[in-house]
């Protein structure tokens, strides 16, 4: 505890330094800082959770977007790189960074006159460059996959998903299989060439060449290649491959047969259990959500996003009298009831708004570390509760340590063959999606051949080809960070009152100053392997 305090105040020290007024990039951060407020006080208003944020309305939020975005840019074209020193010239980077990703805000005369979203309708437009197919295939998860139609009602992808680990009957779970059927003609077409997801692949592909995105940028991200990543994922999935049984079983089997662990720990979950468990998790380990003001957006509600996800709601900041204002994150989701797999991605996304919460940095780099990175870390709590110390606390029961890592692995390892999936189809666009995805789940995953299915089209983050290397891949750094974690506080899967502090002073309060690279080779005093993952694996048998 004495450590975390120290080390908190010399960064808010440090931070206090950048801010003084004749730091070079002073008015530049500041700027920068106003513009972000607007941007994420208007990505906030535009999900239609609230009417207003701090005091403003969207219209009132995004005007202040454009003029900030203009002001900032105006600044950034006087500044010479070159003339400033080189822990200035790393702020000026990131600055240009953040603003890339985010792009020039719309002229109010363009917005107001502006084509709407693309929607799942306009999949079909032949001009639609890759953003905009993204995002109509992004619309089909919420315009179809919130609408899917299972026995004479209507239930949503996420609820489906969790149905598969519990319908005992094996027509029943075929049934729902075939609820997904609109979706994936949506996406796939009948798996012509043309399909709008094969389109897409080709699109991405594209922009994987010319801006190392996706793929590219989680290897980069670690420092290796994109053929080294191939080969940790192969490698993953033929341990799990090795530590199952040979039989093979349906697609839409594969699900209830690692959610052993969902069914019976069923009972332990009465409706909102799932709020109260991660509250009281993360208390156990020093953080306490309230108190970070963590705004939740988790209800059911008409244009609820198909995506959960956590951002920024306000950036932290130092104050005018030196104190640290803390960063407030917003987690989207759906998750007023549910169960274990449920808690998981509950935890996943609080795992996120610690990440945010705990960065203390100028300016320039308060923004999401690296995706990889950022992705494994909401991870290395959100696994604790497939384990026995936890469940024994916390639900008051533990099931055979077998049944619970099948249930947390069983999921990982589709994340780790769509991985996989997705790195082949971006370096040869040509390829079938599902005759290669029947190919690994085959191989790895012991599931029947049905190449006639989209059935890997079930996650809304196949609309950005690519990013499922982020879990998949994410899930090796994952398990080094809970491995050295333990090897520096003592396990935490049942709560550790130091974990936070240790986590934040470690990992999380450099922001995006930091790659994955140069935290992770910290952090373990080695290169990065997958050894650690390997070796969680090889506890099933």
């Amino acid at each position: 505890m004495k450590a975390g305090i120290v080390g908190c105040a010399l960064v808010v020290a440090s931070v206090a330094a950048f801010a003084a007024d004749n730091a070079p990039l002073a008015a530049t951060e500041q700027l920068f800082l106003e513009f972000l407020d607007a941007r994420d006080a208007s990505a906030y208003l535009e999900t239609g959770h609230a009417d207003e944020w701090d005091g403003a309305r969207l219209d009132t939020w995004n005007e202040r977007l454009r003029a900030r975005h203009q002001v900032l840019a105006a600044n950034l074209a006087t500044l010479d790189a070159a003339a400033l020193p080189p822990s200035e010239q790393a702020a000026l980077a990131a600055i240009r960074v953040t603003l890339a990703d985010f792009g020039a805000p719309e002229p109010a005369a363009a917005a107001e006159g502006a084509r709407a979203a693309p929607r799942c309708n306009d999949r079909h437009d032949r001009a639609l460059d890759y953003g905009g197919l993204s995002a109509a295939l992004e619309d089909c998860f919420r315009e179809i996959g919130n609408k899917l139609q299972f026995e004479r009602r209507t239930i949503d992808r996420g609820n489906a998903l969790g149905l598969w680990s519990d319908l005992e009957e094996p027509a029943r779970r075929k049934a729902l299989a075939d609820s997904f059927q609109p979706l994936w003609t949506a996406l796939n077409g009948n798996n012509e060439p043309d399909s709008p997801y094969r389109r897409l692949v080709r699109l991405a592909a594209a922009e994987e060449k010319t801006n190392g995105s996706g793929v590219t940028a989680a290897a980069r991200a670690i420092g290796v290649t994109v053929d080294d990543v191939e080969q940790w994922l192969v490698q993953i999935l033929a341990a799990w491959r090795d530590a199952n049984p040979p039989e093979l079983i349906e697609p839409w089997d594969y699900r209830y047969a690692m959610g052993e662990a969902n069914r019976r720990l069923a009972p332990s979950f009465p409706p909102g259990a799932i709020i109260t468990l991660n509250d009281r998790f993360y208390r156990d380990l020093g953080v306490d959500l309230a108190a970070l003001g963590v705004v939740y957006d988790i209800k059911d509600r008409p244009g609820q996003s198909p995506l959960a996800y956590c951002d920024f709601l306000r950036r932290g900041r130092l104050t005018g009298t030196g104190a640290w204002q803390q960063t407030i994150a917003r987690v989207v989701g759906r998750y007023e009831e549910g169960g274990l797999g449920s808690l998981n991605e509950l935890v996943h996304e609080n795992g996120h708004a610690t990440h945010i919460s705990g960065i203390r940095n100028r300016p320039a780099f308060t923004d999401w570390t690296d995706t990889l990175f950022t992705e494994a870390f909401a991870d290395v709590t959100s696994w604790s509760v497939y384990e026995p110390a936890w469940q024994k606390k916390y639900l008051g029961t533990a099931l055979p340590l077998e049944v619970s890592l099948r249930g947390l692995y069983g999921a990982a390892m589709l994340d780790v063959a769509w991985s996989l999936f997705e790195l082949r189809l971006l370096r040869d666009p040509a390829l079938d999606p599902n005759a290669l995805w029947t190919e690994i789940t085959r191989e790895y995953l012991r599931i029947k051949p049905h190449p006639e299915l989209a059935w890997w089209a079930v996650r809304v983050q196949l609309a950005s080809p690519g990013y499922m290397v982020n879990y998949g891949l994410g899930s090796v750094l994952t398990a080094e960070m809970r491995r050295a974690t333990v090897a520096a506080i003592g396990p935490f899967d049942a709560g550790n009152p130091r974990w936070h502090d240790w986590t934040r002073e470690q990992l999380l309060r450099y922001g995006s100053e930091k790659s994955a690279k140069q935290l992770m080779d910290t952090l373990l005093g080695r290169p990065l392997s997958p050894a650690a993952l390997l070796a969680e694996i090889s506890r099933i048998r």
